[in-house]
């Protein structure tokens, strides 16, 4: 296909292909599903070769938040049936990464329900951090506390932070629709206060909320504008006692190809394989593997994953192997806040249009499955539990 041959090109140049040519990605049939993959899997390994790196998640307050995120199991008015507990100890939430980083995660993420942390917040998990760098040598640790306020990020990254998380989620002309607690602008602004304060900025999206295609290229387009280090890919899960409950809109191939659209938007970006992967890619997840380069490491917040051996299998048995904490993740020309998507880039990639165009945009695939409840398991392990994570 002349179009994934030029998306390869411009992924090895790091230059933005155009909406139209994001959006031809999304509209690609199942029978060139493979080719896809294969020519997205090629942009991979030029920054990353084979590598996989391993994240842990550690939530350290779960539930009873009063924002209104409609995907979200720990919102406001939520009836899922979800573990909600307050602030872990720090030596309790450095045992639950430490089982993390004995299976072989390179970053933990602490995570916290809530709009955002107060200034004593701040310094409890400034205290968190510091006992887990004390007692893992080597591995980076990122913060995810909600919206900040002014010399938060500087105050993280002073106690060891070494990155920063706050998703976008969907396009901003959709937001209002998700949440109406905060805004679109309130998340990019907590990114940026992040990427000034030093730290390394992660900011992603969640795929299957009922937006459009011209919705996910918008947002990941805004991420690449916005230029964070990482790009998690979540897939809603759709919990009941939620108000996206009913939302079963993904299937492995539709995933499989938002996450080669990303890839080729981001080329040279930590893209990682985030929340919903075995709810939504399944058997297939082996697969996005060659579009990733980053997973998360057994459960999550407030849902179960697959066993942490059973990722580790997968990831050797693709042929694939896990990235050491002697391994710096990025390209060279990235590390240290270099930036390989400057205007002047996204201009000179703006080349022919190739497949749809943008008065062509294609609705949304139904689903074609019935519903996966089966498939959605609430946490009941690990951080917040007398029960041993799954690591």
């Amino acid at each position: 296909m002349d179009l994934l041959n030029t998306l390869v090109e411009k992924g090895l140049r790091r230059e933005l292909p155009t909406r139209e040519e994001a959006l031809a990605v999304l509209a690609t049939t199942d029978d060139e599903l493979l080719d896809v993959v294969a020519a997205a899997g090629k942009v991979r390994r030029q920054w990353f070769g084979r590598r996989v790196k391993l994240n842990y998640l550690v939530n350290l307050k779960s539930g009873l938040c009063p924002e209104d995120c409609s995907y979200c199991s720990q919102r406001l008015g939520s009836k899922a049936e979800i573990l909600k507990y307050t602030w872990l100890k720090a030596d309790e939430a450095s045992k639950a990464a430490a089982a993390g980083v004995a299976g072989g995660a390179k970053r933990v993420c602490l995570v916290a329900s809530g709009r955002g942390p107060t200034d004593k917040d701040v310094d409890r998990v400034s205290k968190t951090i510091e006992t887990i760098k004390e007692q893992n040598e080597g591995v980076e640790v990122c913060a995810c506390l909600g919206l900040l306020s002014d010399g938060q990020a500087e105050r993280l990254r002073a106690a060891g932070a070494d990155a920063y998380n706050h998703n976008l989620n969907t396009s901003e002309s959709t937001y209002g629709d998700i949440t109406t607690t905060h805004t679109y602008a309130d998340r990019v602004e907590t990114v940026q206060q992040a990427q000034a304060a030093g730290l390394s900025a992660c900011s992603g999206l969640i795929a299957g909320m009922g937006e459009s295609d011209a919705d996910l290229v918008d947002v990941v387009f805004a991420l690449r504008a916005l230029d964070p280090d990482s790009v998690p890919v979540n897939f809603l899960i759709p919990f009941e006692g939620t108000p996206l409950a009913k939302e079963w809109n993904l299937t492995p191939q539709r995933a499989l190809r938002v996450l080669a659209m990303v890839r080729f938007v981001c080329p040279d970006v930590e893209v990682r394989l985030a929340g919903g992967r075995e709810v939504h890619l399944r058997t297939m997840q082996p697969l996005a593997l060659h579009l990733v380069n980053s997973i998360f490491l057994g459960d999550y917040l407030t849902s179960e994953g697959q066993a942490g051996q059973a990722d580790l299998d997968m990831i050797a048995d693709a042929g694939f192997e896990v990235e050491g904490t002697d391994t710096t993740t990025l390209p060279g020309h990235r590390v240290g806040g270099g930036c390989g998507s400057t205007a002047a880039a996204a201009e000179e990639g703006c080349g022919s249009v190739c497949g749809t165009t943008a008065s062509e945009e294609p609705a949304v695939p139904a689903a074609r499955e019935e519903a996966r409840t089966d498939l959605v398991a609430v946490r009941r392990r690990g951080a917040g539990t007398d029960l041993a994570p799954n690591a």
